[in-house]
């Protein structure tokens, strides 16, 4: 296991052992202080532990080496893994969502859920704010589009808790349909994660190229080159995490073969240098014919 490897399951580790905890109390306050919405909140927790299980296996698939079956690596496998949570978070958002609204409008009479709710509710907003935080500070330091994901899917669930909050605080205050509609509410965060989530993997399985800033980035890095006198084409692809660059130059027609060869090199190594994203750049270089004037005295 590499480095970048080691990193992810150890964050995925840490979120699965604090989602778990969280879960137990928030089901535990959920139940005994009769908040469905805090209930709902501890469901979107323990499907986290299930979706970074998720990542953790599709990081490890996705760091395995080129093989002959697989000669352009596995990246995609992490895309694979991210679509399948996608449908499980979306299974989730729409069962919590339909229990929500049908218990709304029951006609039962509902008890206004305990304080231990609101003490449960305000501990899932820190910890889960913190998760947040702590798993995107190494999604961004690894290069994780799979921890980054796992990281706003905790920032999601610090949202639907302060919905939990505010749904629990309602029906103290005697408005007790708000605890279940806020458990609806609840599932259109988890609906909008599953979405990004979904959105993210198709964008990565069918080749879409890498955003205006960074290929702007690009060019500039190939032009700082010596030797290059302009681009006349640049691609990008997206590959999971990853992505491949595929440039066309020019360069002076006279140079020697050699010559061309060390202006290529000089732009697949910064690329490859400069955007740590990139798996791979492939340099074609087509040759100009450089015309000198020659100023004639009379």
């Amino acid at each position: 296991m590499n480095d970048t490897q080691k990193t992810a399951v150890k964050v995925s580790a840490l979120t699965i052992a604090a989602n778990t905890a969280l879960a137990l109390l928030k089901l535990f306050a959920g139940v005994f202080a009769h908040s469905r919405a805090l209930v709902s909140d501890a469901i979107h927790s323990a499907s986290d532990v299930f979706s970074t299980l998720i990542v953790i296996v599709g990081v490890k698939i996705a760091g395995k080496k080129a093989d002959s079956s697989h000669p352009y690596g596995h990246e995609r496998f992490e895309c694979i893994a991210a679509m399948l949570l996608s449908f499980v978070l979306a299974l989730t958002g729409l069962g919590v969502g339909y229990d929500g609204i049908k218990s709304a409008f029951a006609s039962q009479q509902r008890a206004a859920p305990s304080a231990i709710a609101l003490g449960a509710a305000l501990v899932s907003v820190a910890v889960k704010e913190w998760m947040y935080r702590f798993t995107i500070k190494a999604a961004k330091r690894i290069g994780s589009d799979a921890l980054r994901a796992d990281a706003w899917h905790h920032r999601s669930d610090s949202l639907s808790s302060v919905g939990s909050f505010a749904g629990v605080l309602g029906a103290r205050l005697g408005c007790t349909m708000l605890d279940p509609l806020a458990s609806a509410v609840i599932s259109i965060f988890i609906l909008k994660a599953a979405f990004d989530i979904f959105k993210d993997c198709t964008d990565k399985m069918t080749d879409r190229a890498c955003d205006e800033q960074t290929i702007s980035a690009m060019r500039e890095v190939i032009m700082g080159c010596s030797g290059v006198i302009c681009v006349t084409s640049l691609r990008t692809r997206q590959f999971g995490s990853r992505a491949y660059v595929d440039v066309d130059i020019c360069a002076d027609g006279s140079l020697t073969l050699f010559e061309a060869h060390d202006i290529a090199l000089c732009v697949h190594d910064s690329i490859e240098r400069r955007f740590v994203q990139v798996k791979h750049c492939m340099v074609h270089v087509d040759p100009v014919r450089i015309t000198k004037h020659i100023d004639k005295k009379d």
